[in-house]
């Protein structure tokens, strides 16, 4: 399955400057006029009307150009002349347009421009003030130590060193707000969304793009904090591909014929790794992310499976096929720095150690490009508001990657 899916591996411009802030200089970021006119054309071509296209075209335009929150009003004030701003209201939350169908042009062109290393599985949490925008919820936040209005989605996204963008989106709801009819109908909810735990989720997100003609690529995903056994299992049943970054409190058992003497029980990830320091071993790789450096770190793995409960007899039933936990650490660090579950059973380390990287590019452009475009800044009520704007959101970061990988290209080609 390893084998089989990993591979190998204009002159016209918008110009637009970031906000000030009193942490960043602003800088000036420019957009090829040719980027954006080719992807405003393929996604917009499944409009039936000349206005929804139009507004399409705009709202995406002003979400690049927008200063601060992109609210409807900041993206109309921001277009000259200025839009009318409560046809983009309808156009985002009572137009019939399908979003699905733009979300699909839009991943079909993002992977033409560049083609895939992994897709990454990426959860979105965004703390907001009130309770009324859809899915927003109260949740405990260990980092803040308190409950705070937090809104819930997982993101789908095109990653490889090229270029890393965001291509679907799926939004977590709370039994709070299915089982609430006013709520539901209130917000436009359909019949078929149901409650779903995270991993859940985050698993029916890439579901939702099986017919969508994409790449055979490996599934990478953060699982922390959220049931990544039953991911890693799901998305293996669908013969995926799967490396998982996962708590080290994360049970599991042991079937290393090396370690038979932790056969039999289940044990915490972190338990399991502390146990082999006979198999660590230092590996090499290089670093993407860090202009082609040079990484070393210290690794082993070790042959797992999933605990199931206890059979009849007493022993610990073992629930799906044999994967891999991977420990990494830094040579002189407190072991490991991180624990990895996968599939991938024949893969070798550094191999993974690159894979995983794909979940570094996305979480490090998610709260940069992804929120110089707004992707967390839809208020309202809408469940389809909120899937258009983050459509559209996504198309922006499109936009914003690819014209600095292409701008990157032209810097090189000069010098």
């Amino acid at each position: 399955m390893w084998q089989e899916c990993v591979g190998t591996m204009g002159s016209a411009v918008v110009s637009i400057a970031e906000p000030w802030n009193s942490a960043t200089v602003p800088v000036q970021r420019e957009y090829p006029d040719s980027i954006l006119a080719e992807l405003s054309g393929l996604l917009f071509a499944s409009l039936p009307r000349s206005d929804q296209r139009r507004n399409g075209a705009q709202y995406l335009q002003g979400l690049l150009l927008a200063e601060g929150r992109k609210s409807i009003r900041n993206i109309a004030f921001a277009l000259r002349p200025r839009a009318n701003e409560q046809s983009l209201h309808h156009f985002i939350n009572s137009s019939t347009w399908d979003w699905t169908v733009v979300r699909r042009a839009l991943a079909g062109y993002v992977t033409r421009m560049a083609f895939p290393q992994a897709w990454v599985l990426f959860p979105m949490t965004t703390q907001m003030t009130g309770e009324q925008t859809v899915g927003v919820q109260r949740r405990f936040a260990p980092a803040l130590g308190q409950h705070v209005n937090v809104q819930q989605a997982i993101g789908v996204w095109s990653s490889s060193e090229q270029a890393t963008s965001p291509i679907s989106w799926r939004l977590h709801l709370s039994r709070e707000w299915l089982d609430d009819s006013a709520r539901r109908h209130k917000a436009s909810i359909p019949d078929c969304v149901r409650t779903e735990s995270l991993a859940s989720c985050m698993t029916e997100a890439m579901a939702e793009l099986d017919d969508w003609d994409l790449p055979d690529r490996p599934v990478v995903l953060d699982g922390r904090g959220l049931d990544a056994a039953q991911a890693v299992l799901r998305l293996g049943r669908a013969r995926r591909p799967v490396l998982a970054r996962i708590d080290a409190e994360l049970p599991l058992l042991v079937t290393e014929p090396a370690l038979s003497t932790a056969a039999g029980r289940p044990l915490r990830a972190m338990q399991i790794l502390s146990g082999t320091q006979a198999t660590r071993r230092l590996v090499t790789w290089t670093d993407d992310l860090a202009a082609g450096t040079k990484r070393a770190d210290v690794v082993t793995s070790v042959r797992v499976r999933m605990p199931a409960g206890r059979s009849g007899a007493g022993e610990h039933r073992m629930l799906g096929g044999e994967l891999m936990l991977l420990g990494v650490g830094l040579p002189g660090r407190p072991w490991p720095s991180r624990c990895w579950l996968t599939n991938c059973t024949d893969a070798t380390p550094s191999a993974l150690l690159q894979l995983g990287r794909a979940l570094d590019r996305v979480a490090a452009s998610a709260g940069t490009i992804g929120d110089e475009v707004g992707i967390r800044d839809f208020r309202g009520r809408s469940f389809d508001g909120w899937h258009r704007h983050v459509t559209l959101a996504s198309a922006a970061y499109a936009v914003t990657e690819l014209s600095q990988r292409q701008f990157r290209a032209q810097a090189s080609n000069v010098s």
